[in-house]
């Protein structure tokens, strides 16, 4: 017993002398420094609330945060750091420790989880040094200021990237952080929201993009979908040149934001993404909303939107303007409750409350700003997996089910496949082929040309894989919502659902999954 103590006053003291070599300063625990919740779909796949409940640690240099996620017990810990003054190249080193896996010239958050950034004081700073997520969930970034991140020239970090996320990062809410650049890619900056690679229940709010080429991206090609479930809201893009933002696939909501002086194009909608475009205001802006650059088209929902001097350009073979007159071509519901301010007064109450020293204030839904109650939530933990699952439900069944299988003939996509299988493999009705993910988990999709009623589906794993299936999420894929959630492979009854794609997705497995068939049944 006494040698368990020592060992424990010894870790103590060295977590103390880290601190305070790089200089973070421990205080006692907090529910959290940020001011309200997370809005949007953020809100989602069991709720982003990043460090609420832990420890809080201040921090003055890029060091000292990785020192401060480093010297938690686990990588799922639950810790908020306050970052005050400039963090730049010369003050951020890497940190080792089993709770982190960090690396000098960037913040960053990489396979770690419960985490909160949030500017304190006189403000934070991030200065040409960029915030990468990977690997991660339940993530807040709040406060802060990026700006002038480089991806070429000197000095670089992040890709080009003020906060970029990308491989398999759940659960992240962005809120009143300035992003911003001197320039474009010739001037060697790059995105300034970047998500790929399986990024999913992300939203941005309350924020400034401006002065650089590109606002952001939702997936890195026209064939790497597996982003989606995103909201941008109450942000102000201005004097940028296009993507905000440029989505590939997914869904994203879009609302009430003010885009001024948005320079070749603005929200591009393409490779089947699907946009809800709410009460926004476009001003002085070119080709605000369309499928641009590609001839895989995308599509928008829009209602309430405001276009003050507004130029369209002419449809071409990749070019596909929604304007002069955008029409809605496709719908999308959003499973979260929301309330719009109406657009006239978006670039009033935008002005006032987006942005780092902002005083973290809102709009009442009536186009005036407020300071919201700070929020105390019940703590989170989770594993340092990137999703959180919802409550299981039992094991499912192994009944055969009665009627069609709506998989055959349907199309089929999802992350990343191994090589020598295919996502059409799972509804090719033939069990001796399967799809396999690039690793222990991944996702595939079953999905319509038009809305289609489904209560039950089947999961079969191909022979000589049977058993290695274990955690799992059935979700409508249109919504993002949870059908079902459980463990191993068979049969599983839902409340019934009309939707256009249903997703199975494997959270957990004892070796790389093979998925034979994912049937699909009405009833």
């Amino acid at each position: 017993m006494k040698r368990r103590v020592a060992r424990r006053l010894q870790a103590a003291l060295a977590t103390l002398a880290l601190a305070a070599a790089t200089g973070a300063v421990l205080t006692a625990p907090s529910a959290s420094a940020a001011t309200g919740g997370a809005t949007g779909y953020a809100t989602q796949n069991g709720g982003t609330t990043g460090g609420a409940g832990g420890q809080t640690v201040r921090a003055t240099t890029g060091t000292a945060i990785h020192a401060a996620l480093c010297g938690r017990a686990a990588s799922n810990t639950p810790i908020t750091i306050e970052v005050e003054g400039t963090i730049n190249h010369g003050n951020t080193d890497k940190v080792s420790g089993a709770s982190c896996n960090t690396a000098a010239g960037v913040i960053e958050l990489k396979q770690i989880s419960n985490v909160t950034i949030v500017g304190v004081g006189a403000g934070a700073v991030f200065d040409q040094l960029g915030i990468h997520i990977r690997e991660s969930s339940n993530i807040v970034i709040q406060n802060v200021t990026v700006r002038n991140v480089k991806k070429s020239g000197s000095p670089t970090s992040n890709g080009g990237d003020a906060i970029g996320m990308e491989s398999d990062v759940r659960n992240v809410w962005v809120d009143h952080v300035t992003l911003e650049a001197s320039g474009g890619e010739s001037e060697g900056f790059d995105g300034l929201f970047d998500m790929k690679d399986n990024t999913q229940y992300v939203t941005l709010s309350y924020s400034v993009l401006r002065n650089s080429g590109r606002g952001g991206l939702v997936g890195s090609s026209e064939t790497e979908l597996s982003n989606s479930f995103i909201t941008y809201h109450h942000n102000l893009y201005e004097n940028l040149d296009s993507r905000v933002p440029l989505l590939r696939g997914g869904i994203a909501h879009i609302y009430n934001n003010h885009y001024l002086r948005i320079n070749e194009s603005g929200i591009n909608s393409r490779a089947g993404a699907r946009a809800k475009v709410d009460s926004n205001y476009f001003e002085d802006s070119k080709d605000v909303l369309g499928t641009f650059y590609t001839d895989a088209a995308g599509y928008w929902q829009v209602s309430g939107n405001t276009f003050d001097n507004v130029t369209w350009s002419s449809p071409g073979a990749e070019n596909n303007p929604a304007g002069p007159d955008p029409q809605s071509n496709t719908t999308v519901t959003v499973p979260y409750a929301y309330t719009l301010d109406a657009a006239s007064c978006v670039p009033s109450i935008v002005s006032r409350t987006a942005g780092a020293g902002k005083g973290l204030q809102v709009s009442d839904g009536a186009c005036s700003p407020q300071t919201p109650a700070p929020t105390t939530p019940a703590p989170t933990p989770t594993t340092p997996a990137p999703t959180t699952p919802a409550p299981t439900t039992p094991a499912p069944t192994t009944s055969a089910p009665s009627g069609t299988n709506l998989s055959i003939g349907a199309g089929a996509d999802g992350s990343g496949k191994a090589d020598g299988t295919s996502y059409g493999n799972v509804r090719d009705g033939d069990p001796a082929t399967y799809w396999s993910p690039t690793g222990a988990t991944g996702y595939v999709s079953i999905k319509w040309g038009t809305p289609t009623a489904v209560s039950r589906v089947v999961v079969k794993e191909a022979a000589g894989a049977t058993g290695r299936i274990g955690s799992w999420r059935l979700l409508d894929a249109d919504t993002g919502a949870v059908l079902s959630s459980g463990s191993g492979a068979g049969a599983v009854t839902f409340a019934r659902t009309t939707l256009s794609k249903i997703t199975f997705e494997i959270t957990g497995s004892s070796a790389t999954p093979r998925v034979a068939e994912f049937e699909t049944y009405a009833g």
